[in-house]
């Protein structure tokens, strides 16, 4: 084991260690978190051979840019980006070697999407609360990450037996998603409170809605056409999940995010399936959604089909890792 510097020479509007969030901690009335696309966390971990939950770096628009200062291990995923070790371009959803005093950049499109995640192999050194490195800013646990910070790595890395990806030696199963130029559709489960606005359900399959300026990391806030219950009854508190669909009294809908307010008295009349919650979270202000009914059963296969997927990745990466020379993966299948 040896540890590893990467200096920042660059980070984007808000750039943050990440990880999948925490557990065990919303009935002490703290928010899950963790990274908004969780499907591009777990790959990038994946790739280069960590814990699919392990630390790594979040980093939402701008541009990013490190330099190790001995040879690392590294997977960039999320949103569409144009990635360049030592001034040459790399490929993204792919494990790469960046070398020792070599810059890598990583420069995302924001019209396609607003997060990118960086892993690399090993144990990145960064503070823990309630368990997850995870930042809430709410609690001042912010983990920012910013140009001049070095981050340290610790890692059994020290290249492979053959030279890597200078021409493929193989191809993983990598599930990468699509970032359409157009609007983005997001599957949704009804629940009880779409009963009590009239005509709720058809207004919001057959509009376009848009994402504001206003959202942040507790949800997303939409532009477009709404309706509320009849009569000024109050409704009683009661729990959300992540990706609920909720009718404040303002004349907007609201996708509540990994670090959302656990109770709420608005209307809720719908969950985003948990396919769909990692697109949910690379919208950003001027994205188009739609939203499409489905039924729980169907939810259910597609998620399950996406952590088929991700089983598979793994198992490929492991395979091929040790075919390479790269005898001490830190994978961890779960």
């Amino acid at each position: 084991m040896r540890t590893v510097a990467l200096d920042f020479t660059r980070t984007g509007w808000i750039t943050t260690y990440q990880d999948l969030g925490r557990s065990g901690t919303e009935q002490r009335g703290v928010p899950t978190g963790g990274a908004a696309d969780q499907h591009s966390a777990v790959v990038a971990n994946l790739l280069v051979g960590n814990p699919r939950d392990a630390t790594l770096i979040e980093n939402l628009g701008g541009e990013l840019a490190f330099v190790p200062d001995a040879d690392v291990l590294i997977a960039v995923t999320g949103a569409p980006a144009e990635i360049t070790v030592a001034g040459s371009p790399a490929a993204g959803w792919s494990p790469q070697v960046a070398p020792a005093g070599q810059e890598v950049r990583i420069r995302g499109n924001l019209s396609r999407g607003t997060r990118t995640y960086l892993a690399v192999n090993g144990t990145i050194g960064a503070e823990a609360l309630l368990g997850s490195a995870a930042p809430d800013p709410r609690m001042g646990f912010t983990q920012a990450v910013v140009r001049g910070s070095r981050v340290l790595v610790e890692t059994d890395f020290r290249g492979f037996g053959r030279r890597l990806f200078g021409a493929p030696l193989f191809r993983l199963p990598v599930p990468v998603p699509r970032f359409d130029d157009g609007p983005w559709v997001i599957d949704v489960v009804a629940t009880h409170g779409a009963r009590s606005i009239s005509g709720i359900r058809e207004l919001i399959e057959e509009s376009l809605y848009v994402v504001t300026p206003r959202s942040d990391h507790v949800g997303l806030r939409l532009a477009g056409p709404v309706r509320h219950p009849d009569g000024d009854t109050e409704i009683v508190s009661h729990g959300v999940p992540v990706g609920a669909l909720q009718i404040p009294h303002a004349d907007e809908l609201i996708v509540l995010g990994r670090y959302r307010s656990l109770t709420a008295g608005y209307p809720i009349v719908g969950v985003a399936s948990r396919a769909s919650l990692p697109l949910l979270g690379q919208a950003g202000p001027g994205r188009e959604l739609r939203f499409r009914w489905t039924d729980r059963e169907t939810s259910v296969r597609r998620h399950a089909r996406a952590e088929d997927e991700i089983r598979l990745l793994g198992r490929a990466t492991a395979e091929a890792f040790a075919a390479l020379g790269f005898a001490t993966p830190l994978l961890r299948l779960n």
